[in-house]
């Protein structure tokens, strides 16, 4: 099978990125377009595409939801034991991507990995819902498994163990990415895109144009 996509185009004229309003700090400017996917009614305006790399450079992506953002950096939470966590144990760097297609907009992050605190990923955890909670004791994920009828019977026996509250796993929990580069890209006519890129210094951020 295969198919032709060539003919299929868009115009994007939806929006600016004038250096002359730009914020210095980029979590102000992540802040508002975030805000803003919100308000355009996207129905999951903090998903995003993260990018890991194991030890010899082979790299996987997939999407998770941010959890938490501030000027320490962007959370997520997973089995430390997935695909993701084992690559970000071999190599704890990553890069996120946002792609709010009706806005025509991406924000790119790069930067390096640790985990939450403990504390941290309890508080989290307790507050997702309970069967969230428990299919968290369930998979073991990324591992391979014999059948639908396995997962189904692993969260059926959590279910009669945990019959009050439900802890953390022990193998289970956050990571933050530690911003070091941040590039917020904005759709324009003919392919002239605006991108503008962040680096972090020492004391404050850099800021330049790059080319689309």
């Amino acid at each position: 099978m295969s198919g032709d996509l060539g003919g299929l185009r868009l115009t994007y004229d939806r929006g600016t990125l004038d250096e002359g309003v730009l914020p210095a700090d980029p979590l102000v400017l992540f802040g508002d377009w975030l805000a803003a996917a919100g308000e355009a009614g996207m129905r999951e305006h903090y998903a995003m595409t993260l990018a890991t790399a194991n030890a010899q450079g082979q790299p996987s992506a997939r999407i998770v939801l941010l959890r938490a953002w501030d000027e320490r950096g962007f959370v997520f939470y997973t089995n430390y034991g997935s695909r993701k966590g084992d690559e970000l144990a071999e190599n704890p760097r990553a890069a996120l991507l946002f792609f709010w297609d009706v806005l025509e907009r991406q924000v790119r992050i790069e930067g390096r990995v640790e985990p939450v605190t403990p504390e941290e990923s309890d508080a989290y955890f307790a507050r997702r819902p309970r069967g969230h909670r428990l299919s968290a004791w369930a998979s073991p994920q990324s591992a391979v498994v014999e059948s639908r009828a396995q997962l189904e019977t692993a969260m059926a026996n959590a279910e009669t163990e945990f019959t009050g509250d439900v802890p953390r796993p022990p193998y289970w929990g956050g990571y933050r990415v530690i911003a070091e580069h941040i590039e917020f890209w904005q759709g324009r006519p003919n392919r002239v895109h605006d991108r503008v890129t962040y680096a972090r210094g020492a004391s404050d951020w850099t800021r330049e144009r790059l080319a689309p």
